[in-house]
């Protein structure tokens, strides 16, 4: 804006964001690339700003990403927090079976879901 002479206050452009990004992400969830229903879930160790913290991912038989989850601690609490967030997902079908990598916190955590866990 400052490029084009305009003056423009920060809350001013917050108020843009509030009104017009509904409205975006609308149009633009009709673009996105389908996902089947079988999904794979993993979780791993990285560092995010110099901390370590766990990274719960999911992906469908693809490859695309379906959601993720960065976690402090890797139990059955964060396991099943990262299933509500990906299983609520509006612009994905409800998974047929999901597989995972035998972590212990995956069957506590897969009883929220209805899919198989694996």
């Amino acid at each position: 804006m400052t490029e084009r002479g305009l003056s423009v206050d920060h809350v001013t452009v917050w108020r843009w964001v509030q009104r017009y990004a509904p409205e975006l992400d609308r149009r633009l969830r009709k673009r996105l690339k389908p996902i089947n229903d079988s999904w794979r879930v993993d979780e791993t160790y990285i560092r995010v700003k110099g901390k370590g913290v766990y990274l719960y991912r999911a992906v469908d038989s693809t490859g695309a990403t379906i959601d993720f989850l960065l976690s402090a601690k890797r139990d059955a609490a964060a396991a099943e927090r990262f299933l509500a967030k990906a299983l609520g997902g509006e612009n994905h079908p409800a998974p047929r079976v999901i597989n995972t990598d035998k972590h212990a916190a995956y069957p506590p955590a897969s009883l929220i879901s209805k899919p198989t866990v694996f």
